[in-house]
């Protein structure tokens, strides 16, 4: 394991910048009663803020209530938008609270973009309307993409949306009907028939499925039936709000020796999860970091917070169509690229083949092994382990096996060791 910056002096550079920040603050405060202003008042109140305004080419509408009534808030810093230079993601921290409950709890806020990318699908869906880089979004939606559905369809098909974004890189009718059924931007949820959506909720459908379905893979395999992902909560505006986890996985990778085996083991638990489930859907992470992960405080849990790129593959219409070497097992082919989360993959084979070592590759490569950078660090999750287990080697031989493997379909076997292995050392260490 190794850093870009000598320990001592990276902890003193890091001091310097967060007291020159923290001086360029007390300043600003002091001559800006802007700021004051920013500070004291809740903008998740304001109808431009949240971007209501630009539905339907927005992302939903079904928690604006508890946006304009003032129960969502941010927290501390998130107060400032002085600070939004330094939030590129645009992920946002803040508390909510039923009156009728009395307690507050915490929740991640996202617009699903950055500035600019919000920016460029403004741009687009003008240019596509009017010719023009700006216009009314009221009026541009209808005459896009996005409302190709709109009056009286019956059904979402694949031929419609089919490549749009990698939740429908290759869309099964089956899977289209449960992003519709499961659509929680619309009061009459429940039905795969579009046509019980009014046209602004299948254009905010549509738009989200395009620009980032996250919100629909959440909605779709809900935490709430075992699914390791964020809970979905709501929309208002460009504002999406989701449950928060906890602390992300990379805040652990120091943890005490039986902390990482026991997330190692959920790790590939996860994997295997997602690959093989008895809707026969495989989904497959097409971006895994440790930033992309969250444990739960209370109960340890681990659980995806970033969904955005994640492809779904039919398995029943696989085997129901037969595409060229669909029943042929399909191994990754490992990535040493000079980068940080590198993942090699076809999207196509993906879609065409029912047995697939993908999502073992990427925990294994990204998360697990001596072959995971991030950060400047390198070692994977479990790096350093006990000498006696150092010394058995049996740990070693099966992380690089998942990830590097040397014998032919070598990974499937080797994820399989390894999850009982991790099992077996996650007990004992209990």
């Amino acid at each position: 394991m190794w850093r870009l910056v000598p320990p001592k002096l990276g902890r003193l550079s890091r001091s310097l910048k967060l007291v020159a920040l923290g001086s360029l603050l007390v300043l600003m405060l002091l001559h800006s009663p802007s700021l004051l202003a920013s500070w004291q008042r809740n903008e998740l109140t304001d109808r431009r803020f949240l971007q209501l305004n630009k539905c339907p080419a927005c992302f939903g509408t079904s928690w604006c209530r508890r946006f304009l009534n003032g129960q969502v808030g941010f927290e501390a810093w998130g107060r400032l938008r002085l600070l939004d230079f330094l939030n590129v993601k645009n992920v946002y921290f803040a508390q909510y609270g039923e009156p009728r409950e009395g307690g507050r709890r915490r929740v991640v806020l996202k617009r699903l973009g950055s500035q600019r990318e919000l920016a460029q699908l403004d741009q687009s869906i003008c240019k596509r309307a009017t010719g023009r880089p700006r216009c009314d979004l009221l009026q541009a939606m209808p005459r896009t993409e996005f409302a190709r559905l709109n009056g009286d369809v019956r059904l979402l098909t694949p031929e419609a949306v089919e490549g749009w974004s990698d939740l429908v890189h290759c869309p099964s009718q089956r899977l289209l009907d449960r992003l519709v059924r499961r659509y929680a931007e619309t009061k009459d949820s429940g039905s795969f028939l579009l046509r019980n959506l009014k046209d602004s909720e299948r254009m905010q459908l549509l738009l989200t499925l395009a620009f980032n379905p996250e919100p629909l893979v959440l909605q779709s395999f809900p935490s709430d039936e075992g699914w390791p992902f964020a809970k979905y909560l709501g929309a208002c505006g460009r504002m999406v709000a989701v449950n928060y986890v906890g602390e992300e996985l990379w805040s652990y990778f120091n943890a005490p020796w039986e902390k990482r085996v026991d997330l190692a083991w959920q790790l590939m638990e996860i994997a295997e999860q997602l690959t093989n489930n008895d809707f026969e859907f495989a989904l497959y992470l097409l971006d895994v970091s440790f930033d992309n992960f969250a444990v739960g405080p209370r109960d340890g849990k681990v659980i995806i917070v970033d969904a955005e790129n994640v492809l779904v593959a039919d398995k029943r219409l696989i085997r129901q169509n037969k595409p060229e070497n669909w029943d042929v097992w399909y191994e990754s082919k490992f990535d040493d690229c000079d980068k940080e989360a590198c993942l090699s993959f076809s999207k196509e084979i993906l879609c065409a083949r029912v047995t697939v070592d993908h999502n073992y590759y990427a925990v294994c490569q990204n998360l697990l092994s001596r072959h995971a950078t991030w950060r400047g660090t390198s070692g994977g999750l479990l790096h350093d382990p006990p000498s006696e287990i150092a010394k058995d080697g049996r740990l070693e031989a099966l992380l690089d096996e998942c990830a590097n493997p040397k014998k032919r379909y070598g990974r499937f076997q080797a994820a399989k060791e390894l999850r009982e292995y991790l099992a077996q050392l996650s007990n004992n260490v209990r």
